[in-house]
């Protein structure tokens, strides 16, 4: 008898996985096929390797004012994407980490009030917030007119570094509180009671149990800011006036100029990156554990 209930709740599980399953393949799986498919074959749809030897050996010509010299074009755009994407991430992190706490340690009323208020900005169509901010940055916007109102002088922001990683660290900044801020909900206190009745400081307290235990809730919030961060080409070209050529935008680029191959082969690359990225850090969090 207890094996047939067994059984079937096993059939049950499975029944219930199906429409997850179907939509997997269809919208994840399948797209993948593709792109290893494009970025390993040529226009005439014969195997190749030239696309993905193209991404590490393309080089073009930089003038830096004292001499002219060959830089690694692709190697280049992904390592300023890397260093924003980087940035961007530890920003979030740093403002995040105590934002989740402070929510898990507030009343029932308190955490859907500020859960509501994070979550607001996500409700309005991307393109609207990043609309957004270019009015607020921009040298006639609402910050420099407020310096000028202070005395202050104005400053320049829009078209810079400074104001693509504003633009990241806003737009991906909930995906960083609300992984962690589910782990440390559901944080036993009587654990941290007893860091504290054993004599442990606070400082103690953060860095031997709260920080452990949040541990899969920040490599989660990580990974779901720096994937996008990395992979991000509307953010650069709006806020960043199209100066700073990142990694999206060279995917954007080559599928636009039909290059539909070599878009595919930067794809893969990046997704290969990002993945084992992923995997390293888990490792790093399951050493923790």
């Amino acid at each position: 008898m207890k094996q047939n209930v067994q059984k079937s709740s096993r059939l049950t599980q499975r029944l219930l996985l199906t429409p997850y399953s179907v939509w997997a393949v269809l919208f994840i799986v399948v797209p993948l096929i593709f792109v290893a498919y494009y970025a390993f074959t040529d226009t005439n749809f014969n195997f190749t390797f030239d696309n993905i030897a193209r991404f590490f050996t393309a080089t073009s010509t930089v003038d830096d004012g004292a001499a002219t010299r060959e830089v690694h074009t692709y190697l280049v755009i992904f390592g300023r994407s890397l260093k924003l994407a980087v940035i961007s991430t530890a920003i979030c992190l740093l403002l995040g980490y105590p934002m989740a706490y402070i929510i898990a340690r507030a009343n029932a009323r308190a955490q859907k009030i500020i859960i509501t208020l994070i979550m607001i900005p996500m409700w309005m169509n991307f393109l609207i917030r990043t609309y957004a901010w270019m009015t607020i940055l921009q040298d006639t916007g609402i910050i420099n007119g407020f310096l000028s109102t202070l005395g202050l002088g104005r400053i320049h922001i829009i078209g810079t570094e400074a104001a693509v990683v504003i633009g990241m660290v806003y737009d991906y900044f909930p995906y960083m509180v609300l992984p962690i801020y589910s782990i440390m909900a559901k944080m036993d206190n009587r654990l941290i009671e007893a860091a504290y009745d054993l004599g442990c400081s606070g400082s103690g307290v953060l860095r031997r149990v709260i920080w452990p235990l949040s541990l899969p809730g920040v490599i989660s919030g990580v990974t779901m800011v720096l994937i996008p961060s990395m992979s991000t080409f509307y953010i650069s070209k709006k806020l960043g006036n199209g100066k700073f050529f990142l990694i999206g935008d060279a995917i954007e680029g080559q599928y636009v100029a039909n290059n539909l191959h070599f878009a595919a082969a930067i794809a893969f690359i990046l997704m290969i990156i990002l993945l084992a990225g992923m995997a390293l850090m888990q490792r790093f969090a399951d050493k923790r554990s």
